[in-house]
């Protein structure tokens, strides 16, 4: 028993949007740690890692037509 279209449609939508809004947060977290000096410490790696992943995510998805964006 499967999601119909626009169930699924709407789950995709979002987890676009969190993933959108994930990688925004990480990514102001990690400029708040660099402007107090901690680019060494373990969470900015962490935050890198995580930063990176849902980059790879929004690639995919704009490989495969699924955004707005070019």
């Amino acid at each position: 028993m499967g999601m119909d279209e626009k169930a699924r449609l709407d789950a995709f939508e979002k987890m676009l949007h969190a993933i959108r809004e994930n990688y925004q947060n990480t990514d102001q977290k990690m400029k708040r740690l660099k402007e107090e000096g901690k680019e060494k410490t373990a969470t900015y790696r962490q935050l890198m890692g995580n930063k990176m992943q849902y980059q790879n995510m929004l690639s995919l998805y704009q490989i495969y037509g699924l955004t707005d964006e070019e």
